[in-house]
């Protein structure tokens, strides 16, 4: 399973960058409309102490896959470009919006082009015209049956036309607090502007992380539930084409204790509600991703659609457990490996084994 992250933002604000950044791409750098993917692996410390532990010929870490949006157009461009990258981010399953908050001219406090709030609804207002269109589309379709009195169809078109005439008042869907049956009633509809969004920062340098840039950001974030990894983009960028062994002793030159792309990455799943569990052994330890609130047997098709299938039962122990007593063994002895059945959601860190009927 490997869920994906759309970057977004206009021109200018170092989008690519960012994503050589995350990839150690080299992707090239300019206004076009190529659409960049990469898969890139999620950081997780408790793999290499499982490696050490088990000795597995293989060991596999969790995956995210990275797109790089092309800045959309507006909408008086006519040449169809801006449908086509709305298209992309509605593939996507959650947004790491670019803004730009670095000086061009070198002055940051009084740089008047910047303007994350002006930037940030640049791209909010092609979303919620384009989610605008789709709903007035659904709305249209199902008037029929809805003058006909199908009481399901008057209940999807008013919520259909109350989520419309908050998007035409400048609230994207994301905003507007939808209920399960508001939510149940757009589904088919996939709105852009209600995937889940959060901001980079992207920076000259990491001593700017508290300007007042950063901080009207930050409240722009607090709106969404969401929040904002300042990144200085351009080192990052250079430092993920080093070699590992030069990284280290890059970023202490930089003054950074760590590389923020494992803090962006991290925060990214944290936004699409996802946690790992492990499967070990000493052919292959692995990192599989499921979503918080997984049930047993969805977490189990992960690893193999057929375990999904014939799930009998999972044996659970914990990674804490694992590495507290030493060992598998340990564990049973002292009753810390548990049985669950068909209803159990899995929890973060798990470490399991899937009993199954062929």
């Amino acid at each position: 399973m490997s869920l994906s992250c759309g970057l977004i933002g206009v021109a200018g604000s170092g989008k690519t960058t960012i994503f050589n950044a995350i990839t150690a791409a080299k992707a090239a750098i300019y206004d076009g409309a190529e659409t960049h993917v990469a898969v890139v692996n999620v950081p997780d410390p408790r793999l290499q102490v499982l490696d050490e532990l088990y000795h597995p010929q293989k060991l596999v870490p969790a995956t995210l896959k990275v797109v790089d949006i092309p800045a959309i157009k507006t909408s008086e461009d006519k040449s169809g470009r801006g449908s086509r990258l709305l298209a992309h981010i509605k593939d996507v399953d959650a947004l790491l919006h670019v803004v730009r908050c670095f000086s061009l001219t070198g002055d940051l406090a009084s740089d008047d082009t910047i303007n994350p709030a002006r930037d940030i609804e640049t791209i909010d207002i092609e979303m919620m015209l384009a989610d605008s269109r789709t709903v007035e589309n659904k709305i249209e379709r199902m008037a029929k049956k809805a003058r006909a009195g199908d009481k399901e169809s008057l209940a999807q078109v008013s919520d259909c036309e109350k989520v419309k005439a908050a998007l035409e008042q400048g609230v994207p869907a994301r905003r507007q607090n939808l209920s399960e049956r508001e939510l149940a009633s757009l589904y088919e509809c996939n709105l852009v502007s209600l995937k889940p969004v959060l901001y980079i920062a992207n920076l000259k340098t990491m001593a700017d992380a508290d300007s007042a840039c950063v901080k009207t950001l930050q409240g722009i974030a607090a709106a969404d539930g969401s929040e904002v990894i300042p990144i200085c983009g351009r080192d990052e960028a250079e430092i993920s084409q080093l070699d590992p062994s030069e990284q280290a002793e890059f970023m202490k030159e930089l003054g950074l204790k760590e590389s923020s792309m494992s803090r962006l990455i991290l925060a990214a799943y944290r936004k699409l509600g996802l946690i790992n569990f492990f499967t070990v052994g000493p052919d292959e330890v692995r990192a599989w991703t499921c979503r918080e609130g997984d049930k047993a047997p969805t977490a189990a098709g992960k690893i193999h659609t057929d375990l999904e299938k014939g799930f009998i039962r999972m044996e659970v122990m914990t990674y804490d457990d694992l590495i507290s007593l030493g060992s598998e063994q340990a564990v049973l002895r002292a009753g810390k490996q548990r049985i669950e059945g068909k209803t159990y959601e899995i929890q973060e860190g798990d470490i399991v084994v899937v009993r199954f009927s062929k």
